[in-house]
């Protein structure tokens, strides 16, 4: 169907140019089609890669906890569009109504929670062995306790003094907060843990025996009998690694699932095909249709569905998601109706996985394989409103970023903590950012009232105008 040894040669050459640790990729499609790619290393010793080995998955974990709700849903255990209120009692969102806030709001990223520091104070206060650095140092001084339950995430959303986004289901900001809230109302709905749910309802019928929410890593070591990665990070230029995996209790089914790039790339299969595994309906049809089907707009622009994106390019329907930790760097995704499935998992942190999945896709859909996916495209003509958006922006999540929007010799730039770029404007409010290099360095989307922008959503963050 496609040129395996030019898909591997494309992979290889990209994973060599982002000097990749260890990489591990797999696609799965109908009949039985099935491709490998393995790359560099899964531990300081330079053990190789292969396809049983685990790695930590990040922020792929959602769409399973989002499942695991839609699941429950068909069940007729909740509605998608129950209050949070009727699970979790005492969750409250400044200035909005208690009930206003719904499942749904959480599952898309639409409750109007601003971004903020829970996450990471809990990784900072709870992963043991970690480095020092600056950032770890700000995050304990700053951590106003553990963040080790959810009613400290719970107690910090009620109480932190930002403004709310807007009306619930007015804006997307993606809020890891919102997904541990998530993990707890499948705990009280289900009425077992949600590491029992998911291993019941999805693992086990999908046949992912290589997979595992761990809200730690004692159980991914028992069972990748020692095939497991070590954790990669580039530091001043130079590549370090370690075995301090993020420990975050509360953010469970936000960020915690250790997997192979098979058994990821068989569960977005079987998300292709409307919960089919293997001839038989392993997840209920409508639970993968309220996850990722038309309830969800379409457009080439990508949208917020349940724990996944999604959007149109060449006549085909993907949907995926990234994830990032320390030492972790993932990417999967699907064709909707296709009945393929695609998994990227590296251990080595802050790397971007786009352009590896980008040309599996390619593949599969019979383009180029160095063709972008790349959303925001080049208006070919300046923003006509540049006052509109100049100005500083201000994200809370973790140490505080600034975004800094200037005007210089009739261009617009940007600065993000310290790192400059050129801005290209994309159309609407859209804008690229790329460095002196030409690397990619800002996504941007203004979010404009009253002819002054009072926000950006920053990949996929917003950031609010300072005063």
């Amino acid at each position: 169907m496609f040129d395996t040894q030019a898909l591997d040669a494309y992979l290889t050459d990209w994973a060599n140019k982002k000097n990749l640790a260890g990489v591990s990729a797999c696609m799965l499609g109908p009949d039985g089609v099935r491709y490998d790619w393995n790359f560099g290393a899964r531990d300081a010793a330079g053990t190789p890669v292969n396809t049983d080995t685990l790695f930590g998955i990040a922020s792929m974990s959602k769409s399973m906890t989002a499942l695991c709700l839609c699941i429950l849903d068909c069940e007729g255990r909740l509605s998608i569009d129950d209050p949070v209120v009727k699970f979790l009692p005492d969750f409250r969102l400044a200035g909005t109504p208690r009930e206003a806030v719904t499942l749904h709001h959480l599952m898309t990223h639409t409750a109007g929670i601003p971004p903020m520091e829970p996450l990471e104070w809990s990784i900072a206060m709870n992963s043991p062995g970690r480095r020092e650095s600056d950032w770890l140092r700000e995050m304990k001084r700053t951590a106003p306790n553990a963040m080790a339950t959810i009613g400290q995430i719970i107690d910090y959303i009620a109480n932190c003094g930002y403004r709310t986004l807007g009306a619930p289901g007015e804006v997307m900001s993606y809020s890891n907060e919102g997904y541990a809230l998530l993990s707890y109302v499948v705990d009280n709905a289900a009425g077992q843990p949600l590491e029992d749910y998911m291993r019941e309802r999805i693992f086990a019928p999908l046949g992912m025996t290589r997979t595992v929410l761990d809200n730690g890593i004692g159980e991914a070591r028992a069972l990748s009998g020692g095939n497991i990665t070590s954790l990669f990070e580039i530091e001043d230029g130079v590549r370090v690694c370690d075995d301090d995996w993020s420990i975050l209790p509360p953010f469970r089914g936000c960020a915690m699932v250790k997997s192979t790039a098979r058994d990821m790339a068989v569960y977005y299969r079987a998300l292709s095909n409307m919960g089919m595994h293997e001839g038989k309906q392993a997840i209920p049809a409508r639970a993968v249709e309220l996850l990722i089907g038309r309830y969800h707009a379409l457009s080439p622009m990508q949208t917020m569905c349940f724990g996944l994106n999604k959007r149109e390019k060449a006549g085909h329907v993907l949907c995926e998601h990234s994830g990032g930790l320390h030492g972790v760097s993932t990417k999967g995704g699907l064709l909707l109706g296709e009945g393929w499935g695609f998994a990227v998992l590296c251990n080595q942190g802050d790397e971007d996985m786009d352009e590896l999945m980008w040309g599996m896709y390619n593949a599969v859909m019979g383009l180029p394989l160095c063709e972008s996916h790349e959303w925001f495209t080049p208006a070919g003509h300046d923003f006509a409103e540049p006052g509109m958006i100049l100005g500083r922006y201000i994200g809370h999540e973790g140490v505080p970023s600034i975004l800094t929007v200037t005007q210089q010799d009739g261009r617009l730039c940007g600065e993000r903590d310290g790192k400059t770029f050129a801005l290209t404007y994309c159309g609407g409010a859209r804008f690229l950012g790329h460095d002196a290099d030409g690397k990619l360095a800002a996504r941007l989307d203004f979010l404009i009232r009253d002819a002054r922008a009072w926000g950006v959503r920053c990949g996929t963050r917003v950031f609010e105008r300072m005063a």
